[in-house]
């Protein structure tokens, strides 16, 4: 199976890479600007052309929450009209793609995890810019598979889990938000469903009951202060950084973008129609903060 994965340097798309490199029956190519520029469409159908992939896996994303309520206009390109220019180039080539989404679609105002099927509502620039690449790959391209996640860490890239290791190194008590809650999704276990999912849907027909909107994210539920409990637990068990930690509301940490209150998401459509269940978030957190304090990424 031939893959071509969009944004080489993000926590997905490396760990995507690491997985595939492991996998004979995965040829993984992951490429970014330059060389693929979502925003420009020659590079776009030049890597599809030299790429010839089975399955497009869209990781690439303009993911800086805060920064996106001053630069609506480049979150929009790449979140919306990037994905666009991709998945119509896909379907010009038979091609199916999956397409990474975000819990920041809902407004996190539900009581319980949110279903495929549950309203959208994104608080902020990020959210919308995001929804509407949904929206624009669904129609460009039917053989689609939309994967919306939350919470991603991993011992790459710019993460939750990593700058709390980082605080705990330098402060001795951290103040973090406790009224937040969702379901932390390490890479590498995301990266493994949807290899599971590419899979099944190469070669699979338009119309196939496995293409269309799904969430996938790491099992369990817990708050942000909650997991940076967890984090310096096993961190310290194992003789890194840790600190002591004040609970806070929302109100005690203002953002410039709002954040969701619920980010969980129920994930049984993806386990239903493929069979493919991420672990619960305790593992994946403390694989991530082994890798990260032997240095192994």
């Amino acid at each position: 199976m031939r893959l071509l994965i969009t944004g080489w340097q993000g926590q997905v798309a490396r760990s995507l890479a690491q997985a595939a490199a492991k996998d004979k029956s995965v040829e993984a190519l992951a490429i970014g600007r330059p060389a693929l520029d979502l925003v420009k469409l020659p590079t776009i159908l030049r890597t599809l052309s030299d790429a010839r992939p089975d399955v497009v896996i869209n990781t690439a994303a303009y993911t800086a929450v805060d920064k996106a309520e001053t630069e609506p206009a480049a979150a929009q390109s790449l979140n919306c009209d990037g994905a666009r220019l991709l998945a119509e180039a896909s379907a010009e080539r038979g091609v199916p793609i999956i397409h990474l989404s975000t819990d920041y679609v809902f407004d996190g105002s539900k009581a319980t995890p949110y279903v495929e099927s549950d309203p959208t509502a994104p608080l902020g620039v990020y959210g919308r810019s995001k929804l509407a690449g949904e929206l624009a790959v669904a129609a460009a391209n039917p053989r689609h598979v939309i994967l919306r996640t939350a919470w991603v860490h991993s011992p790459f890239g710019q993460n939750f889990v990593k700058t709390m290791l980082r605080l705990g190194a330098e402060r001795k008590s951290l103040r973090v938000v406790d009224d937040q809650v969702g379901s932390p999704t390490y890479a590498p276990h995301l990266a493994a469903a949807i290899l599971a999912v590419a899979r099944q849907i190469a070669g699979a027909p338009a119309g196939s009951p496995h293409f269309g909107l799904y969430h996938g994210a790491g099992r369990g539920e817990v708050s942000w202060c909650g997991l940076a409990r967890e984090i310096f637990r096993l961190s310290e068990a194992r003789g890194g950084p840790s600190a002591a930690l004040e609970p806070i509301p929302t109100s005690g940490y203002p953002t410039p973008a709002q954040r969701p209150a619920n980010s969980r998401l129920d994930c049984r459509k993806l386990e239903v129609q493929f069979g493919v269940a991420l672990p619960d978030w305790h593992v994946g957190v403390e694989d991530c903060v082994e890798r990260i304090l032997a240095g192994t990424d």
